[in-house]
């Protein structure tokens, strides 16, 4: 599978990294009560994915803040601090107003020594600049705290991920897409540092506002807190009609957007192709389609979704109508102070936010209770097994390989190895053929212990592998695929990849022997030219030659050889042949093969179909025995002589 396919997002778009499905895209803004909050009533969204088990993933996330408890529970006490500093201010306003209201009326009445208390009108405004900032100093330390807890938490998973990822066996890669793991690295992790970052302290200051407003407004009038909370409802209820109704326009919207974007995709990568099959009015046609689709879903869902705001608005209106009217009356009874209209009002406006925060916040948690979920799901994946108690260091491999009574399946129900044994000495060079997912690369996988064997053993050098610690182990190797991997920065540390500590006479003297020093000099900068991504700036053919030159540089005893000429021109492969040729020499080689006419010379031949060694020996011995290798060597040349 290539990596282009296994970057391909779920809903059909593709992307560097498969950072959202469908699932997770932008929902439709909606407003909350008394104002416009995200995704529907009270900020409410239409959901993104969800953990499987929400409370033990969120138990784990809770026990990975243990260690910065004290940090959490100071973020807390701020602020809890500063939300009450902010939650006394409209009282304090109320209380002005009042004042001036009463010193105003006393004036108009002409009630003697009657005027406004500037004096307390003037602590009152200093005591609230007071509240003010330090209930925006203890906001910000709360803010600080939480990002230095997020940033460590993140730390910690992004680095025991990093030494878990050096830990898993093969097969964990094999059956998983890279995309899925990448976006547990990436985009899972990130969600949890956001999360922890503003979600937390979010959470704790919009219910202490809830509170804490709702004390303020029944201290105020019980009477019109109760007129507001029942204006709640209503506002629900609309909104909540309203968005079962764009839902359904919203995930047609993100259906078809995906179609849409796939379609334009796979026209634009296949362009040559349609355009060779006269393929454009069927294109157009097809993308118009999806267009026009695409074009009403999210009409109608904009329609559903562009009614939330002005309904709300008309409710909380309303609300505001009532409370105005009702706390008029009120004042005329002297249940409460002009001025308490006013702070009744701000605390209104100010409680429908937390609600909406909070509203929100449930469905983030969800999220973040799932992007949790995969990541400890991640770490506590089985691992490799244990190294040797006592490894085997040897001072000096020859390159002997021995299969001895070698049994292996990728599982245990189907083994595809049976009772396979075979001396390789040093120098010898081995093929291995087959048909394409025959499972030519399982002998390579085995060789590297990126699988263990399930019974048997092999040895090199007469010891069995599993002696020794794999990095030791797979230091003896060497490898050039078929599929080159060059990274990006310059050739010179592209090839000193296959040793660190090479000097750059070294590094130029395996560049010759590769046969690819004479490319690098026409090369703008030399060695020193930077391979910009996917080494799109040099050939297939050279970035193969860099790969040898890699190898020749590591000076492995045991070279792994995956046809690289496959796919370039016949000087180029010339130049490839010549360059393999050299490195080979004196190495053992295993090689896997795709043209048999390559591997004729080859000491032992390992002829695999379905998965299993069907037969082995020399070039002569198996075209004698007129078996499967017989077959498959003469289906090529008389193929080739046909052309």
């Amino acid at each position: 599978m290539s990596q282009r396919d296994d970057l391909r997002r779920s809903d059909g778009q593709f992307g560097k990294l498969p950072v959202k499905g469908p699932d997770q895209q932008k929902v439709p803004m909606g407003p909350g009560p008394f104002g416009r909050g995200p995704g529907g009533p009270m900020g409410m969204g239409l959901g993104g994915e969800k953990a499987k088990n929400f409370r033990n993933s969120m138990k784990m996330l809770f026990r990975r803040l243990g260690a910065y408890r004290y940090s959490i529970i100071l973020m807390v006490i701020l602020s809890i601090l500063g939300t009450v500093f902010m939650i006394i201010g409209p009282k304090l306003m109320g209380n002005v107003t009042t004042k001036l209201f009463q010193g105003a009326m006393a004036k108009i009445a002409h009630v003697q020594d009657a005027g406004i208390d500037f004096t307390y009108i003037k602590r009152t405004v200093l005591l609230l600049i007071c509240l003010y900032v330090i209930s925006a100093i203890f906001t910000y330390l709360q803010g600080l705290l939480m990002s230095n807890v997020s940033v460590k938490v993140t730390y910690e998973l992004r680095r025991e991920i990093s030494e878990k990822i050096s830990r898993l066996p093969l097969k964990y890669f094999d059956t998983r897409s890279y995309g899925d793991v990448l976006s547990r690295i990436t985009n899972d992790v990130d969600t949890i540092s956001n999360t922890l970052n503003q979600g937390l302290s979010q959470i704790v200051s919009s219910i202490t506002t809830i509170i804490g407003i709702i004390i303020m407004m029944a201290y105020i009038s019980i009477l019109m807190t109760l007129v507001s909370l029942l204006m709640l409802p209503v506002s629900f209820g609309l909104v909540s009609f309203l968005i079962k109704k764009s839902q359904k326009f919203y995930k047609r919207q993100r259906d078809y957007l995906g179609q849409v974007n796939g379609h334009v995709e796979e026209m634009y990568s296949g362009h040559n192709v349609m355009r060779a099959f006269n393929g454009e009015e069927r294109s157009i046609a097809k993308f118009d389609e999806f267009n026009e689709e695409l074009y009403r879903a999210g009409w109608k869902s904009q329609f559903f979704s562009g009614l939330m705001m002005p309904v709300t608005m008309f409710v909380g209106n309303m609300g505001y109508v009532f409370i105005c009217i009702l706390g008029g009356y009120l004042v005329i009874k002297r249940a409460i102070q002009v001025g308490d209209i006013q702070a009744f009002i701000q605390y209104v406006r100010t409680f429908n936010m937390p609600i909406s925060q909070t509203a929100n916040m449930a469905n983030v948690m969800q999220s973040t209770a799932a992007a949790a979920e995969r990541v400890f799901e991640f770490l506590s994946e089985e691992e490799e097994a244990a190294e040797a108690a006592n490894p085997q260091r040897p001072e000096r491999i020859t390159g002997r390989v021995t299969f001895k009574d070698v049994h292996f399946g990728y599982s245990p129900e189907k083994i595809i190895i049976n009772n396979f044994s075979a001396d390789i000495r040093a120098g010898q060079r081995v093929a291995i053929v087959g048909p394409t997912g025959a499972g030519k690369t399982t002998m390579v996988k085995l060789l590297m212990r990126f699988y263990d064997v399930n019974s048997g053993a092999i040895l090199l050098d007469g010891v069995d592998i599993r002696e020794f610690e794999r990095k030791d182990l797979r230091a003896n190797f060497g490898m050039v695929l078929q599929d080159t991997w060059l990274f990006n920065g310059t050739i010179r540390e592209n090839i000193r990849y296959g040793r660190g500590d090479a000097t750059d006479e070294e590094v130029i003297n395996a560049a010759k022997i590769a046969n690819v020093d004479h490319v690098i000099h026409y090369l703008p900068k030399g060695y020193d030219m930077e391979l910009n991504e996917d080494a799109g700036n040099v050939s297939q053919g050279e970035k193969q030659l860099l790969t040898i030159a890699r190898a020749v540089l590591a000076d492995p005893k045991i070279l792994i050889l995956d046809e690289a000429t496959s796919s370039v021109d016949t000087m180029t492969e010339i130049l490839i042949q010549r360059a393999i040729e050299r490195l080979m020499k004196g190495r053992t080689s295993f090689i896997i093969a795709h043209r048999l006419s390559t591997i004729r010379n080859a000491d032992i031949i390992l002829v695999m179909k379905d998965g299993a060694i069907v037969e082995h020996g020399s070039h002569d011995d198996l075209l004698s025995a007129k078996g499967f290798y017989f077959s498959m060597y003469n289906s090529q040349f008389e193929g080739a002589s046909a052309s």
